[in-house]
């Protein structure tokens, strides 16, 4: 596919006519299944990229995040804000400096100095970020297969398990731990429908309105997909499992690179037999479960996670002052116009 041609029709027009695009774009490339290139005749096209802050983003008071167009499924990331990402090793982010050089619709001096300076962002946090990530990744998986296979009790504890994950992260990146707290528990059902069900006991006193509902739509989000992958449609829901076991394991595969190489390899070239494999449900079995040989991958992997973790060069954190001296020079160019 011309993914260049189709970056110019007219369904694009956003990327050329938006004032914070436009030239200020630094970087485009493909993003999902093609950037991986476990893409199939189903895939979406994702384009992620970043984008100049604006002088009155960093001299006034415009704040800019990302901008999102949802009709081409288009995420453009503030400079600001893709910085913040990759200091925590974010997956979603990561990925974008590490495509194959065919892969970038879009890449100015900036875009490549974000390349070539992409060890920067490269710590141990890439343990905890590209680990959480398989870890939802595996969530689903037995949420899945647990909805079919198990009592409506032992659901609850693997839902429950998802929820405290997803509030764990929340507490990881929020630290608002000072201003109150939460507990989730299971308890006998108060729904005459369930058997058991999870409970929450909460106690916040000034916690800001953002956090508050990013904590609760975090733990709405786990239930909701839960409930969602669980209203069998068998074929369809077959190809999601399957989708998810694919990304888990590739989220091991590129944590390994990063840990053992310190490199970004985003398209996974020599590992596209085995991911493919995967996707096209070669180890899920008739009963809906997986089999053997994928948990024994996955348990390899695993593995090499924990030895890489170990063994590992790579610094506990970033070199901020690096980090510093490389975005001032970036946001100075978004102000004067001069690459210095």
């Amino acid at each position: 596919m011309d993914f260049k041609a189709l970056m110019n029709t007219s369904e694009y027009d956003f990327l050329r006519t938006n004032e914070r695009l436009g030239d200020r774009i630094v970087l485009l490339g493909l993003g999902g299944s093609y950037a991986y290139g476990t893409n199939n005749e189903g895939s979406d096209i994702d384009f992620r990229g970043c984008t100049l802050m604006m002088p009155s983003d960093l001299l006034g008071l415009t704040e800019f995040e990302q901008y999102e167009d949802k009709n081409t499924d288009t995420v453009i990331y503030g400079f600001n804000k893709f910085i913040r990402l990759l200091l925590e090793c974010n997956p979603n982010t990561c990925e974008i400096l590490g495509l194959d050089e065919d892969q970038y619709l879009i890449k100015t001096a900036v875009g490549q100095e974000l390349i070539d300076n992409s060890h920067l962002f490269l710590s141990k946090r890439a343990i905890k970020s590209f680990g959480g990530y398989a870890d939802t990744q595996l969530r689903r998986l037995q949420n899945a297969i647990a909805r079919d296979s198990m009592p409506q009790s032992e659901r609850e504890k693997h839902i429950f398990n998802s929820v405290r994950n997803a509030l764990d992260d929340f507490n990881r990146r929020k630290a608002n731990s000072a201003k109150g707290t939460v507990k989730i528990y299971i308890d006998k059902a108060e729904n005459p429908e369930l058997e058991t069900e999870i409970f929450v006991d909460a106690d916040y006193k000034h916690l800001p309105l953002r956090d508050y509902t990013d904590m609760w739509g975090s733990m709405r989000n786990v239930i909701r997909d839960y409930d969602k992958i669980g209203q069998r449609n068998k074929k369809k829901d077959d190809n999601h499992l399957n989708k998810h076991a694919m990304h888990l394991i590739r989220l091991f595969m590129m944590a390994v690179d990063i840990l053992e190489k310190g490199e970004i390899r985003t398209h996974r070239n020599e590992d596209l037999p085995l991911l493919l494999s995967i996707r096209n449900g070669d180890y899920m079995t008739q009963e809906g479960t997986f089999s053997s040989e994928f948990y024994e991958i996955l348990e390899d992997y695993e593995h090499r996670l924990e030895l890489a973790a170990e063994k590992t060069e790579l610094p506990d954190n970033p070199d901020i002052e690096k980090v510093e001296l490389f975005v001032e020079r970036v946001n100075r160019y978004s102000i004067t116009g001069e690459l210095i």
